[in-house]
């Protein structure tokens, strides 16, 4: 039945980031996914082997869509112009796919997060910060802090968290940037 489906692995991996984004990352199951594609269950079975299986593809995949939509925006950007190139491609992928974007979080196992594109988002996020002349230890606070906002931000936004308040978040987001742009250029010594 999956032959005449038309399955594989990753087809099956993006339907299920596709479904992710319509339904939610955490209610992305096989079972789900079966129903969507209109195939029986046991019939991913050959494509993924569980939940586990097609959570870990679409996280991946999630990964290196964002990564690839990253490292365009900030070609040949430093400084703040890289910071908030690097910041609203992160937004912009999050609002098109909610799915995908709690996917990118998924704990990874070892295997996995060594062949997933995590390792391009630290290196381009140090990138960013060489033009802030950061040395170590502060980089990787650094790192720390705007992945920490970012995620935040963005979390608190696609659940509704700033839609009763004024001023809007687009003004908010704005603000945010130039402030950290700020930290950045004066981080305080060790």
């Amino acid at each position: 039945m999956a032959q005449r489906a038309g399955l594989s692995a990753e087809r099956v991996v993006r339907a299920g980031a596709d479904l992710a984004d319509e339904i939610g990352f955490e209610q992305t199951t096989p079972a789900a996914l079966a129903r969507r594609l209109g195939v029986r269950t046991a019939s991913l079975y050959s494509h993924v082997r569980g939940v586990h299986d097609l959570k870990t593809g679409i996280a991946l995949l999630a990964l290196e869509e964002l990564a690839d939509r990253v490292g365009a925006a900030i070609a040949g950007r430093a400084g703040k112009d890289a910071l908030t190139a690097f910041a609203n491609a992160y937004r912009d992928y999050a609002r098109r796919h909610p799915g995908r974007f709690v996917a990118a979080r998924y704990p990874l196992d070892p295997a996995a997060a060594a062949a997933s594109a995590g390792g391009r988002h630290a290196a381009m996020t140090r990138a960013i910060l060489r033009g802030y002349d950061l040395d170590e230890p502060a980089q990787t606070h650094a790192v720390r802090l705007l992945g920490s906002v970012f995620s935040g931000f963005v979390g608190l936004e696609s659940a509704g968290g700033f839609d009763h308040s004024a001023p809007a978040s687009e003004e908010s987001w704005t603000e945010i940037l130039g402030a950290l742009d700020i930290l950045l250029r004066t981080w305080p010594a060790p």
